[in-house]
C-alpha cells in the first residue's frame, strides 16, 4: 500500500508550488492585486488629464468666444427730468433722506 500512496501524492498537484519546482510565495497574489490596482489608477489618471484638457478648452472658447462677463459696460444712466421726478414724488417712490 506505501508504493499506492506514493503514486497518488506524485500525481496530485502542489498548488504552493510554481512551474519551475520553486515554492510560489504567498505574496505573489498581493502583487498580482498592486499591480492591477496600479494600472487601473494610470488609466484613470490619462482619462482625468483628457477630460481636463477639453474642459481648459472650453473654457477658453468660451473666453474668446464674447459669452464671457468681461469687457461689458452697464448701460449708460439717462438723466431724469423735472417733471419723471416730480411723477415719483406724487407716488411716494422718492426718499428725501437721500
Amino acid at each position: 500500500m506505501d508504493e499506492e500512496e506514493k503514486k497518488t501524492e506524485e500525481g496530485k498537484e502542489n498548488p504552493d508550488k510554481t512551474e519551475e519546482g520553486g515554492v510560489q510565495s504567498e505574496t505573489t497574489p498581493l502583487l498580482d492585486i498592486a499591480n492591477a490596482a496600479a494600472e487601473r489608477m494610470e488609466k484613470a489618471n490619462v482619462e482625468t488629464a483628457r477630460l481636463q484638457d477639453k474642459q481648459d478648452a472650453i473654457d477658453a472658447r468660451k473666453a474668446l468666444g464674447g459669452r464671457a462677463e468681461a469687457g461689458q459696460q452697464a448701460p449708460e444712466k439717462v438723466p431724469e427730468t423735472d417733471d419723471e421726478f416730480l411723477g415719483r414724488l406724487e407716488k411716494g417712490e422718492v426718499d428725501l433722506a437721500e
